[in-house]
């Protein structure tokens, strides 16, 4: 329990639920604030209490819909940095444009450095995020930037698991890194897919690498959002003898197509945490697990200026 008057917690509209159970995790009140829209679709907030001199914490996941949620948070950093507020870390359990890390065609935008320098110019100090999709992310930053994995949430569901009959696969070769640590720390085998990108929706895989036959599978990866990926690996998976396909993801940011994907049945579970808001629907195998503890104690860390180092004891990559 903290009893710090200057500690503020505040919210955006992207996943309220999960910043009252971070100040439930640490005992303190969610911060007022109205952040409401102009029927014109233009933002405005109003910190209901006084933030001068205050350590302040701003809770937003930049999801669904994407734009409204960065201007939120955008908007939610100047008013508390025009209230006098001693120091603004903006809390991103989920980071959008982070997929737009480089130029790889020509004329196209790097979104997730824009997206660093508009929170900087803001006036944000610092950034407590889970899971970038690329680790250089930080790298885009001139601030601190405080990056927590979801590991130890999704390891200590896994672990219960029986493992005997597990292999671990990547659905793509870039997230082998990822794999081959949650491979490590369950002590099972680890196989990978090549798959190849036909749009933005449809994902072929190709090939794989790795014992199936007859075998469970548990598929990891930072994010899912079509589910196009995982469940175009599970039917690879399947067509090569597996038993039964699971999937663990740091980020479920399921739009319709989503959903649709895993109601049709090749992935037997999906694993994720609630760092952005996810639905439970009938017929759609999902298994939300909370991720406040640990963000609550990266903020306690953070505001006691405390060492995070202890958070990364089990870590994604």
């Amino acid at each position: 329990m903290m009893k710090d008057s200057s500690l503020k917690i505040f919210s955006g509209n992207s996943n309220p639920a999960l910043a009252k159970e971070i100040c439930q995790s640490l005992g303190v009140p969610l911060a007022e604030a109205d952040v409401i829209s102009f029927p014109d679709g233009e933002s405005f907030v109003r910190i209901n209490e006084n933030v001068r001199g205050a350590d302040v914490f701003i809770i937003q996941s930049t999801c669904n819909p994407a734009n409204q949620n960065l201007m939120e948070l955008f908007i939610m950093i100047d008013a508390a940095r025009r209230a006098s507020a001693n120091r603004i870390t903006a809390v991103i359990p989920f980071y959008g444009y982070a997929r737009q890390d480089r130029k790889d065609q020509p004329r196209v935008p790097i979104t997730s450095k824009l997206v660093a320098n508009l929170l900087v110019s803001a006036g944000t100090d610092r950034v407590l995020t889970v899971d970038l999709h690329a680790q250089q992310i930080q790298g885009f930053f001139d601030i601190p930037v405080d990056h927590l994995y979801a590991s130890p949430v999704l390891f200590q569901y896994l672990k219960d698991i029986d493992t005997k009959n597990l292999t671990l696969f990547s659905p793509d070769v870039g997230g082998m890194k990822m794999a081959s640590a949650y491979a490590g720390m369950l002590d099972v085998p680890l196989g990978f897919i090549a798959k190849r990108r036909t749009s933005a929706e449809t994902v072929e895989a190709t090939s794989l690498v790795g014992e199936t036959e007859g075998r469970d599978i548990l598929l990891v990866d930072d994010m899912t959002e079509t589910a196009g990926t995982l469940c175009a690996a599970a039917k690879l998976l399947k067509e090569h003898g597996a038993k039964s396909v699971m999937a663990a993801v740091s980020h479920g940011v399921l739009n319709e197509m989503g959903y649709e994907r895993l109601a049709g049945g090749m992935i037997d579970q999906l694993i994720t945490t609630n760092t952005t808001p996810v639905q439970t629907r009938p017929g759609v195998p999902i298994t939300v697990l909370s991720v406040a503890d640990l963000l609550g104690e990266g903020i306690r860390r953070i505001h006691d200026n405390e060492s995070v180092t202890g958070l990364f004891d089990i870590k994604g990559f």
